[in-house]
This record gives structure tokens, sequence and C-alpha cells, in this order.
């Protein structure tokens, strides 16, 4: 799981408010963590990122903008969670391209909905 944002203090809210099991079919193995555009880019980019959790509120490019070079450049691209800044920002993250959002401040039930969601969606096929 690729999480981005600046804030050392929002990753680690990510980080406790999905835990490592956000559903009972949903466990996150590991974090990838970045602060910086350019590291999310590249590790976007890894074909072992299987969820993206991008902070819409990071600094010098936000997560919206991110999400919508990531979907527009990366061909088969993860699922994509952003973080906006207020509920009123959805049709931001409609525009970014993102699979779904969570307003800040952090609700940890949300969080792990929209986590364990785009995780299923992530899940290969079973054979």
């Amino acid at each position: 799981m690729l999480l981005y944002s600046d804030d050392v203090a929002t990753r680690d809210a990510v980080r406790l408010g999905v835990g490592r099991r956000p559903a009972k079919d949903v466990e996150v193995i590991a974090w990838r963590e970045v602060a910086t555009p350019a590291a999310a880019v590249a590790a976007a980019e890894q074909p072992d990122v299987d969820v993206m959790i991008l902070d819409g509120e990071s600094s010098p490019i936000g997560g919206l903008g991110l999400a919508k070079q990531l979907k527009n450049e990366i061909f088969d691209c993860a699922p994509i969670l952003v973080l906006t800044g207020r509920p009123q920002d959805g049709w931001l993250a409609a525009w970014s391209q993102a699979d779904l959002a969570v307003p800040h401040p952090i609700d940890p039930v949300a969080l792990s909905r929209a986590v364990a969601e785009l995780g299923r969606r992530a899940a290969p096929a079973p054979a």
C-alpha cells in the first residue's frame, strides 16, 4: 500500500486508522510511505502497489493533482483513495479520477471501509 503525504502526522493517522486488517478479507501486508511527489510517482510505477492513498493537502503537489497525473500516465493504475480537505471537495476527487475520497479530519471507520473496498478491487480474481 502506497501512502503519500508530506505530513508525518497525517501518515501516522492513516496507518493507525486503517490498521493491519481493515476488513476480514483485506489485509495490509506493508506500507510504502513517501513524502515527495517524485517518490510517489516512482513508487506508483512499481508492479507491487495494489492501493494508493494520496493526501490532497500535501505540498508542493497535492494528492488530487497527483492522482490525475498517475491515472493518465500509468497503464492499469492501481486504485487511488484521496484525502480531501473537506467533504465538499468530492467534485475535485471526481475530477482527479480518484476511485474514492475520504475528507479530513480522518474518520478511521470511513477510511478503513474505503481501503477495504479498494483492496477488494485490487485483489486478483479467483482462478
